[in-house]
């Protein structure tokens, strides 16, 4: 029952009984749930470093089990503390993989079968590119999608595209930013998406735009902050290994469409926090709206209504404070 806080079935069956008689020692612990003498050992081990155990006051020697209020308090901290690192870790490895990419992007001007680059220059190449990859695609289709919500323009284009790959049988799976949920015109087509088969998600943010086709080649702009500029077709394996797996790690994290995102044990949405993170870091307005897919004005507003939360008046200050009331993780 407690598994998911990191308590397995001795160590829980243990924690209970010591509950229930606190007079009861090992011995008596060890008949009333038939356990070894060992499992008893590792099971009072695993408590005591979890914090589950205390020293019995008055009796040298001896441990009690801490009150469940308490102790699931600890276990809840334990665990949102450990999510917390794992979430700086996801999010180390996508912006070392964006950076990557751009690096060898921009120094691999040229391409041919050797680099496994091709370099495509304007929109138009990059359209015509991504018809034929469109065309010859037979089993899955990949997408970063971190332009935020769609221009109907965008959508009457893609909805024909779609269709023709879904009758084909190819699997389409699509990230979006969660910001597209304020799109009405951007939600319904995701919807009719997911009516004709598509899968789709959506993250507070993503590391740059990316169309990955049958696993083989990766569609992704040179520059993330203009994207007509040009790309780059990638057909290397180890490349494609490599950002097939970041892409699965994005999915694998980011929530349902259908879903309200939920909200974090602190109260902050997942939007909020990657905004405290990214203001944190010394983000500008404008850059934080650009990450997130919202416009500037409402990254102004996520950014003073978070201070203000925290009674800050500063952004340095208001990334102390978030470390402090456990918004951010000690770096310390």
């Amino acid at each position: 029952m407690l598994s998911m806080l990191g308590l397995d079935a001795t160590a829980e069956a243990v924690y209970r009984a010591m509950l229930a008689r606190p007079q009861d020692g090992t011995a008596a612990l060890r008949q009333r749930l038939s356990l070894s003498d060992e499992s008893v050992r590792q099971a009072l081990d695993t408590l005591s470093e979890l914090a589950l155990l205390r020293p019995a006051h008055g009796r040298q020697g001896e441990l009690r089990a801490v009150s469940p209020d308490v102790g699931m308090e600890i276990l809840i901290a334990r665990q949102q503390a450990e999510l917390a690192a794992q979430q700086l870790r996801v999010e180390a490895s996508r912006a070392a993989a964006a950076e990557l990419i751009a690096e060898f992007a921009e120094s691999r001007p040229t391409g041919g079968a050797e680099t496994n680059v091709e370099r495509l220059v304007g929109m138009d190449q990059i359209r015509d590119r991504l018809a034929l990859l469109t065309r010859q695609v037979r089993h899955e289709v990949m997408t970063f999608a971190p332009g935020g919500a769609h221009s109907p323009e965008d959508i009457a284009a893609a909805k024909p595209l779609n269709l023709q790959l879904r009758e084909r049988g190819v699997q389409l799976r699509t990230v979006y930013l969660d910001s597209i949920r304020n799109s009405p015109a951007t939600v319904e087509y995701v919807n009719w998406l997911t009516r004709q088969g598509g899968q789709v998600r959506t993250t507070p943010t993503l590391p740059t735009r990316m169309i990955i086709t049958d696993r083989t080649s990766a569609v992704i702009p040179v520059r993330t902050d203009d994207t007509g500029v040009g790309a780059v077709v990638l057909t290397g394996e180890g490349t494609l290994t490599a950002l097939c797996a970041l892409f699965e790690s994005v999915w694998g994290s980011a929530g349902p469409l259908g879903e309200e995102a939920p909200k974090r044990t602190d109260g902050l949405s997942a939007q909020e926090a990657t905004a405290i993170r990214l203001l944190a870091d010394g983000l500008t307005d404008e850059a934080v709206a650009k990450r997130l897919g919202v416009s500037h004005r409402t990254a102004r507003r996520l950014a003073t209504e978070l201070m203000e939360r925290l009674g800050a008046r500063s952004r340095f200050e208001a990334g102390v404070r978030a470390v402090q009331q456990g918004w951010l993780p000690h770096t310390g």
